[in-house]
């Protein structure tokens, strides 16, 4: 069995680990609901993106009340 040639410091063995913390998301207030969100995604209560409307969040509503309004 081979041993080590060099024995690392517990500083440099540190400083290594470091970059395997979790850091936490970065959150910005969405421009057109004020709900913070994750920087560039859309936001998931209005469903904007640069203050554009990208998703129609209505939509899945709606469609569940009309199918329960047919039951």
């Amino acid at each position: 069995m081979s041993t080590q040639r060099q024995h690392h410091s517990k500083a440099r063995r540190d400083r290594a680990r470091v970059q395997f913390q979790i850091k936490p998301k970065q959150l910005a207030k969405c421009g057109h609901c004020g709900a913070m969100i994750e920087k560039h995604a859309v936001c998931p209560k209005c469903g904007h993106y640069k203050n554009k409307e990208v998703l129609d969040t209505m939509k899945k509503i709606k469609k569940k009340k009309a199918k329960s309004q047919k039951k």
